[in-house]
């Protein structure tokens, strides 16, 4: 059985905690050893065994159970979990790093989620990758930062992971391993108690196999969430029988794809062309300017993250990091750039406003994941959307000759998160082919 299917019978008292706990040791232990996914747990599985013990006494009422009952976490390592230590995939002193429980963590187990374990991140969610491999091909790249995460679902040994997405940490990781991504808008999902890279950019996201299962998470994390008319029970907002209509953000920003990932994006266009209306539009002129004042701002804040732990550590920071404080530190125009990104927000709303657009549609990386394992790949399609803090969801499509995951990315209007992810579970059914 996979993950899901024992995450049911297990919810509804067809499997004991014990071989609940046996039969995820099972799959664990046939996949973690190549992926690399999480951060080593000694005595992981007992500690799982009286967690699973535990919330049947809670919730002995197969009926009155809560709504993640069961489901089993990966947890990226710049959150703080409760008998947990975050390392943050960097090398400074665990002691400085700690904190309090994150409210994502401390929601998803009053939803009776049991926590698998802390999943691997590059250091400090920036770009210098830790261990983990691609779950479809070990000598790719699994994206980043959320890599653990991403490829732990891949692999199929958790229900669900978060992460978090500062440029295109969820969304690509997602794409590259073959899983649902799902990035809120900003700060929909709490951030307290994860550590941050830079605050004005940080979205708290989350992984699993499929929408539907996405949907249910979002319902337990983002913040006034609008569920559906049988409450607590539903997800999904009702959206009746009516369909979005479908943007194409044409020009400077969508060139950056590459040959092959446009080419799938193609296709995956005319496909979705026959049961929606697509409206292809230009915008972004000014792509490289997003992308400069992206950086200046990120660097900025991490350059303040970081500024009492630098002064102590900083032989003990890798060269990449050490550049983004550095870049940080002679950021003078900091509100100048943040102005900007207001009024950019403005004009991709006024934009889908003026033509009636309800979901962008775009590649969710500029191609495949990339092979090697030095870098995580390039997060430019992503890195718009984030910027505005728009919600988004990748979607997995298919598989390429080289047996590599393939994507959607899906992007809403601002504090539309609802209402994308109920389309999203429609356009789904239409895209995927994994």
């Amino acid at each position: 059985m996979n993950t899901q299917q024992l995450n049911q019978a297990f919810r509804n008292s067809e499997l004991s905690p014990r071989d609940l706990i046996s039969s995820l040791q099972s799959l664990f232990d046939s996949r973690e050893p190549e992926v690399l996914s999480f951060i080593p747990e000694p005595n992981r599985f007992e500690r799982l065994q009286k967690d699973a013990e535990e919330l049947i006494r809670k919730f002995p009422d197969v009926n009155n159970r809560p709504p993640l009952f069961g489901m089993t976490v990966g947890v990226k390592d710049i959150f703080h979990v409760d008998g947990f230590v975050t390392q943050a995939g960097s090398k400074l002193p665990a002691q400085d790093l700690q904190g309090d429980e994150a409210t994502s963590v401390t929601k998803l187990k009053k939803a009776g989620a049991l926590i698998l374990g802390k999943t691997v991140t590059t250091e400090f969610a920036y770009f210098t990758p830790g261990p983990t491999r691609n779950p479809h091909n070990p000598s790719h790249t699994p994206g980043g930062s959320s890599s653990g995460s991403a490829a732990a679902v891949g692999a199929g040994m958790c229900d669900i992971a978060l992460g978090t997405q500062t440029i295109g940490s969820v969304i690509r990781p997602a794409a590259f391993c073959g899983v649902v991504g799902f990035k809120p808008t900003y700060e929909r999902i709490s951030r307290a108690g994860v550590i941050p890279l830079s605050p004005t950019f940080d979205h708290v996201g989350v992984f699993a196999k499929d929408v539907e299962t996405v949907g249910r998470v979002a319902s337990v994390l983002v913040e006034n969430w609008r569920i559906g008319e049988l409450g607590d029970r539903d997800w999904r907002l009702e959206t009746g029988d009516s369909k979005p209509v479908l943007g194409i953000p044409e020009g400077k920003y969508l060139n950056c794809a590459s040959e092959e990932g446009l080419a799938h994006f193609g296709k995956l266009c005319k496909l979705l062309s026959a049961n929606y209306e697509l409206r292809s539009v230009r915008v972004m002129d000014d792509f490289q300017e997003i992308r400069d004042r992206h950086d200046a701002i990120m660097s900025f804040d991490a350059s303040q993250v970081h500024k009492d732990w630098f002064a102590k550590h900083s032989i003990l920071y890798s060269s990449k990091f050490s550049d983004l404080i550095k870049r940080g530190q002679s950021i003078t125009n900091y509100q100048l750039h943040l102005t900007a990104r207001d009024v950019f927000r403005e004009q991709i709303t006024q934009t889908m406003n003026d033509n009636q657009i309800d979901i962008w549609l775009c590649p969710p990386a500029i191609g495949p994941a990339p092979k090697g394992l030095d870098s995580t790949g390039d997060p430019v399609m992503c890195l718009p959307w984030t910027q505005i803090g728009f919600p988004a969801i990748n979607i997995p499509t298919t598989k390429n000759e080289e047996g590599l995951p393939m994507g959607l990315q899906l992007v809403g209007k601002w504090n539309a998160d609802e209402s994308l992810l109920a389309w999203a579970g429609d356009i789904e059914k239409v895209v995927r082919k994994i």
